[in-house]
């Protein structure tokens, strides 16, 4: 399975760019540097692996000015990317940030250390719901969310006959013949499809997979484009007028065109948490610790929005953000659209293998 969610930029237009028309300064970090010197002393220096540009602008000098630990920030692409590199041994990270599904795959690999949370005490910050829901790490023992998204469709408002708010628009429909893109990932392309044929996307069955293949197949002529995390760009420039998204990419597109929309389907969708961890053999577990602990403050976690967009779950540095930003219905979608999302679970090598034939027979059919 590739499950790409790749944050090389694209364009201009990604979801680690600064959100416009917030209205709102930049957002200080005048932190005290006290409670960061109580722990046990390390060489001051943190190895952080992170995705590209999706950290606050001023996140990694403010935690230096704070704690005295330099942070060294290396970047990688994909969630497969980074699960390779641990599992080969850890050269050396101490926070990394992966993918929810990811979690359980690499606790399920012996690859994340547990947490000591009487050291994170900025934990309390966190919203309580992405504590206790949490079914890829019950009990949050080995990560803890650092942002969170849901998958839905992207549209320009002037070029359809009413809101798309079914996946039947993207899946199984030639109403927008020509004029749609869905994501080019097996597991979320594959997984959303199990929702719209009224299935868990945690559903393992390979008849299912089968039955998403075969509708994928019929629709493929009235797609335009599998893309590679450019979906927003695609609506943006009039290349398309739907498009399988993340909410934060198409929130971004919104404050330029007043003329696009987003909508999570009626039948449910994938929602994600990208997490920050620390993995086997960290060189500096304490300084791994305090920079967690420094992320969810209220000051930081807003600087980090400020620059990134995406929703937070870190309730307190929301509070800080403008209405804009609060009370948007597309970063923040109502619960009663939330509740009929799911988190993908790691369901084995045996479906990945799956997932990715059936994407292969997709592209060549």
């Amino acid at each position: 399975m590739t499950y790409k969610r790749s944050r090389s930029l694209i364009g201009s237009h990604s979801r680690r760019s600064i959100l416009k028309g917030l209205g709102a300064a930049a957002i200080g970090i005048t932190l005290s540097s006290s409670k960061y010197s109580a722990w046990a002393a390390e060489e001051p220096t943190l190895n952080f692996y992170n995705w590209d540009t999706y950290i606050g602008e001023t996140t990694l000098e403010a935690f230096k000015d704070a704690s005295g630990i330099d942070v060294n920030m290396s970047l990688f692409a994909t969630n497969d990317e980074l699960f390779a590199k641990l599992r080969a041994g850890n050269p050396g990270y101490d926070v990394i940030v992966p993918g929810s599904e990811f979690v359980e795959r690499m606790i399920q690999a012996n690859l994340l250390e547990p947490l000591d949370h009487a050291k994170i005490p900025n934990m309390k910050n966190i919203a309580p719901e992405f504590i206790d829901d949490a079914p890829f790490d019950p009990g949050r023992k080995y990560s803890l969310p650092y942002t969170w998204l849901v998958i839905g469709i992207g549209y320009r408002k002037s070029k359809v006959k009413a809101v798309p708010d079914s996946w039947k628009s993207l899946f199984d429909s030639d109403e927008y013949k020509g004029r749609i893109a869905v994501m080019s990932d097996a597991s979320e392309l594959f997984r959303n499809c199990f929702k719209y044929l009224g299935k868990s996307l945690n559903d393992a069955s390979p008849e299912l997979i089968k039955q998403a293949e075969a509708m994928l197949i019929k629709q493929k002529p009235n797609i335009k484009s599998f893309h590679e995390d450019n979906g927003q760009d695609l609506l943006l420039s009039g290349e398309v007028d739907l498009v399988m998204e993340y909410n934060g990419d198409i929130a971004q597109i919104m404050t330029e065109d007043d003329d696009v929309d987003f909508v999570v389907p009626k039948e449910g969708a994938m929602k994600q948490q990208d997490t920050l961890a620390i993995p086997k053999g960290a060189p500096h577990p304490e300084n791994a610790l305090k920079f967690m602990n420094f992320i969810f403050e209220p000051e930081v976690g807003a600087e980090i929005t400020k620059t990134i967009l995406y929703p937070s779950p870190n309730a307190a540095g929301v509070a800080l953000m403008p209405a804009s930003y609060r009370d948007n219905k597309v970063i923040f979608p109502p619960a009663d659209v939330m509740a009929k999302c799911e988190y993908p679970r790691y369901l084995g090598a045996d479906f990945t293998r799956l997932l990715d034939e059936a994407m292969t027979r997709l592209r060549a059919a």
